[in-house]
């Protein structure tokens, strides 16, 4: 059945905010000989009023008598009122910042931004201007931000920009920071490391054990489905048979199956960082065994071959191999291009999969080039007509028709140590695709703030940049805001014991400082910038967001199966910025007292170091951290003597 069919005549229940999830009925128009003709899909207001919609565009009959705007939301978009919250804000944000774009940067917030009517504590323009103790035309360094321009209409500003200086590098030419790691390190060089790492060596091993299959598969919907919602857990067991049957001798089933077992085992050991640099990664014979089958999946154009490369990417990003992890995904983005080419290349009972394996690699991809200076693979292209994720079918069949070759085959061959098949029946998370839709809309803003701010080869005066950080702030309060209940994290309490909630509040404090962190560097080239009550709070709000990242440093290890390399690097930038406002009279009152700041940043120093061995990207970061936090303490005590 088609998506537009399942909008027309099935009554599809998505996950509830009590962690219920309704059972799907299909329609007995089904079996009637002619079918009420029925609208493809009901425009916004035809939905709320349950009225039966014409389908007619520009507007439909309704709307047209009501003279109301008539908005359509694409087929195949199923959401529950916590996720239509989030997607509205998105449309709103979308909406406002393409419009502003076509006028002045300096006028495009200065009176109808909703950020500046509701924020009382944050100076005007003309405030900024004059804190900043230059003229309005005076101009931030390029060395960290970029410049708002008017990109072309064709390249959306919720993308990563080509060119930006948001790593986690660019920081060593601030000043201050700079006095701490006087190496001047290159901003490519953790790629240039990278490039020059050996290559992941794999010896597929027959005779991988599954004896714990059931835990591990049960362990891969507890912790890692949650963070990628791209495998059915309904047809999980259908899988698993189906590879079984086969005695994973090859095909797409087989590898999605082993990759869930490698996914399972990593997530049930918990951190790799814990992991002794000389013993094997938990669930690598799996991943092994799996590697054998992808160069066949990377011949096929089909929905499961690019499930599996996901999937294989994902327990890269695991065993911190981000351009490994790189390399599958531009495969994956070349395949889902030319699948979401033409409507009639996905059969409609793979649609759902297609756009969750395309979120997926969408995400990848943005992290990557958030830390690193790769090419653009040209996914995000179809960004705008590729639908949102909705609910899995519980009744999906395998791409290859495997229940039917299970039947042929009339039996099952085991393989070594099958002792048992997983349970058939899963206890399921429900809650998957509110994390994953919350993480979609964080990932656009985190691009959206990129683009607008940090852009190369441009710059920003501080008259210009007040409004847009103020907007940008509105737009991730809302984007908070519109969370379901359940994964809404508390701002400011002690640690959760929630990962999902967890890891979202590490990435919205992150957000938060990215969005401030160009007045950081307005005082570090300018102490007297901020003598300004305006840009003195600016940078509290900044440094407030980086200490609640980092002051609980065990808490992110909950995201390490899937962002501990992103993670890290996260860390070392923030750490950077507490270390260089440490040093600054005005910034340094802003901080926590000294004790506490020093336990802060010898926390992360540690945990960056117990990351070392895993990248050696990460084992440089490591170096600068310990080195620059040895000479900040040495200059701090130096000061204190000359008083």
């Amino acid at each position: 059945m088609s998506v537009r069919e399942k909008e027309a005549g099935d009554s599809v229940d998505y996950p509830h905010s009590d962690g219920t999830l309704g059972k799907k009925k299909r329609s007995t128009s089904e079996t009637v000989e002619y079918p009420r003709r029925r609208a493809t899909i009901a425009c916004q207001i035809c939905r709320l009023r349950k009225t039966r919609c014409n389908g007619a565009r520009p507007k439909c009959q309704l709307c047209s008598d009501l003279n109301a705007e008539c908005v359509y939301r694409e087929p195949g978009i199923k959401l529950d009122a916590g996720d239509k919250l989030i997607l509205d804000q998105l449309t709103r944000i979308e909406s406002l910042l393409h419009s502003s774009l076509t006028t002045q940067p300096h006028a495009a917030f200065s009176t109808t931004s909703p950020a500046t009517s509701h924020d009382t504590n944050i100076g005007s323009d003309d405030t900024l201007t004059r804190s900043s103790g230059l003229p309005a035309h005076g101009r931030l360094s390029a060395v960290g931000l970029g410049s708002w321009v008017n990109p072309p209409a064709s390249i959306s500003i919720s993308t990563m920009p080509k060119m930006h200086t948001t790593p986690a590098l660019h920081l060593l030419r601030w000043p201050l920071i700079r006095d701490l790691v006087p190496e001047g390190h290159d901003p490519q060089h953790l790629l240039r490391l990278e490039m020059a790492r050996e290559p992941l060596r794999l010896t597929p091993n027959s005779g991988f054990d599954l004896t714990n299959a059931s835990t591990y598969a049960q362990a891969f919907f507890n912790h890692g489905n949650v963070w990628y919602a791209c495998v059915n857990p309904h047809t999980w067991n259908q899988y698993y048979q189906s590879a079984l049957a086969q005695g994973f001798q090859g095909g797409p089933m087989s590898c999605l199956v082993l990759l869930v077992l490698a996914l399972g085992s990593a997530g049930h050991s918990g951190s790799i960082s814990f992991v002794p640099a000389d013993h094997e990664p938990p669930g690598l014979p799996y991943f092994a065994a799996a590697w054998s089958f992808l160069p066949s999946a990377m011949m096929q154009n089909t929905v499961v071959a690019a499930q599996c490369m996901v999937l294989a990417a994902a327990y890269l990003f695991y065993l911190v191999r981000p351009l490994e992890a790189w390399t599958l995904l531009s495969n994956v983005s070349l395949k889902l291009q030319l699948l979401f080419g033409s409507p009639d290349r996905i059969p409609d009972q793979w649609r759902e999969l297609s756009v969750r394996v395309y979120w997926n690699a969408l995400l990848f991809e943005s992290d990557l080039l958030a830390e690193l200076d790769l090419p653009h693979s040209g996914i995000v292209n179809f960004e705008e007509v590729v639908d949102l994720p909705g609910g899995f079918e519980e009744e999906e069949k395998d791409e290859d028709g495997a229940e039917r070759e299970r039947t042929e085959q009339g039996g099952t061959r085991k393989h070594p140590g099958s002792s048992r098949p997983p349970d058939s029946q899963l206890a399921i998370r429900h809650d998957e695709l509110w994390y994953f839709l919350a993480e979609i809309a964080l990932r656009r803003l985190l691009n959206r703030v990129s683009h607008i701010i940090y852009q190369k080869d441009s710059t920003h005066t501080l008259s210009t940049l007040g409004p847009i950080v103020f907007e940008l702030d509105f737009q991730l309060s809302q984007w908070y805001d519109s969370l379901p209940q359940p994964i809404q994290f508390p701002l400011t309490s002690p640690p959760l014991s929630n990962p999902v909630q967890t890891v979202l509040r590490l990435r919205y404090n992150a957000c938060r400082t990215i969005i401030y962190r160009p007045y950081i560097l307005a005082v570090f080239e300018n102490e007297q910038a901020g003598s300004d009550a305006g840009v003195k709070e600016c940078c509290r709000r900044c440094l407030d967001a980086t200490i609640r990242q980092l002051e609980h440093i065990a808490s992110h290890r909950e995201g390490h199966l899937p962002y501990l390399w992103q993670g890290a690097l996260s860390m070392v930038s923030q750490t950077l910025l507490i270390m260089g406002a440490s040093m600054s009279p005005i910034l340094s009152g802003l901080l926590p007292p000294a004790p506490r700041t020093d336990a802060i940043i010898a926390g992360v120093v540690s945990e960056v170091e117990r990351y070392a061995h895993l990248a050696p990207s990460l084992k440089l970061s490591a170096e600068i951290i310990r080195d620059a936090e040895r000479r900040r303490r040495s200059r701090l005590r130096s000061a204190s003597q000359c008083l």
